[in-house]
């Protein structure tokens, strides 16, 4: 009877793989560090309170659209539909005028929209036109 072989020895990681998860650790923080502060920056053309709203949603998008980035390099849809999720997430706290659907009410629900989804769909391109004009700050 021949005995299998022994598996090989399990090295350990290099030196350089934690200094890597460092790198990617930084550059997380600095894409949602950017993405928040443009939503938040343009979310406050609307006030404190939308600009504030506005500057979570950033940060929670961007740290989002680094790991979809890694895992999805070349799937638009998939950056797309995140945007539109971070959006909706958004969307969730926007008080409806259920009392006043004429003119006065639709118009408010546009303005209200408008409030959620410029800041965040700006913060988006501004992400990855940055991502485009300097390939060095992807992961």
């Amino acid at each position: 009877m021949i005995a299998p072989k022994p598996p090989a020895a399990v090295h350990a990681p290099p030196h350089n793989d934690h200094e890597s998860r460092n790198r990617l650790r930084l550059q997380s923080i600095g894409w949602a560090l950017l993405a928040g502060i443009s939503a938040g920056a343009i979310g406050l053309g609307w006030g404190l309170e939308p600009g504030i709203r506005s500057d979570g949603c950033g940060l929670f998008y961007g740290l989002l659209a680094f790991h979809l980035h890694r895992a999805e390099p070349d799937d638009k849809h998939l950056q797309a539909g995140l945007v539109g999720a971070i959006c909706g997430v958004r969307s969730l706290g926007m008080p409806l005028p259920l009392d006043n659907w004429h003119s006065d009410g639709l118009a408010l629900v546009m303005l209200e929209l408008l409030q959620v989804w410029l800041p965040l769909i700006g913060s988006a391109l501004f992400l990855h036109s940055t991502l485009r004009f300097l390939p060095a700050s992807g992961p």
